[in-house]
């Protein structure tokens, strides 16, 4: 019998905060819209560019909006990421947020993907939930590959490459 056994050493890495701004410097990774306080020991807080309320509502860019109890969302991010062959993301809703009864569920971003990100949400409280466009909503949190992907997000799919706004189809 044959057991796997990884490469340790070859390993996917979660950049911090001098490993993401090192891989911004040499161009391996991309945040257009960049804002230093919102680079946290392992991440960036991703802000809010607009938002729209239901699946028909409208998209509002400036102000607050108001989501109801059991209604779901989604969010574009002010950001641009641009991710290189050898970087991918986790993304993580804000504890500020999620201690008011907003939930989600995100993927990973693919390693080559770039553009703004679509972000769905949803509030599970009982309560109205206020949400100013420009405040700091997800974190994501960059890894490094253990080797290049042979083929990036615009060669496998590439659906929202280089998207901007709430894009839901």
């Amino acid at each position: 019998m044959i057991l796997y056994r990884p490469d340790l050493s070859r390993s996917m890495t979660v950049l911090s905060d001098g490993g993401i701004l090192k891989a911004m410097e040499s161009g391996e990774l991309g945040i257009e819209n960049f804002i230093e306080k919102n680079l946290t020991p392992n991440g960036y807080d991703l802000t809010i560019a607009e938002i729209k309320v239901g699946q028909d509502g409208t998209t509002q860019t400036a102000g607050d909006v108001a989501v109801a109890p059991g209604k779901w969302f989604a969010v574009s991010t002010k950001e641009y990421i641009k991710c290189g062959p050898q970087i991918t993301t986790q993304l993580w809703i804000r504890t500020s947020w999620a201690r008011k009864g907003i939930i989600s569920s995100f993927g990973k971003v693919d390693a080559g993907f770039e553009g703004t990100l679509t972000l769905s949400a949803y509030n599970s409280s009982d309560r109205e939930v206020v949400i100013p466009i420009g405040q700091r909503f997800a974190q994501i949190v960059f890894e490094r590959l253990d080797s290049p992907s042979e083929k990036v997000y615009a060669q496998r799919s590439g659906n929202y490459q280089g998207q901007r706004g709430v894009k839901l189809a």
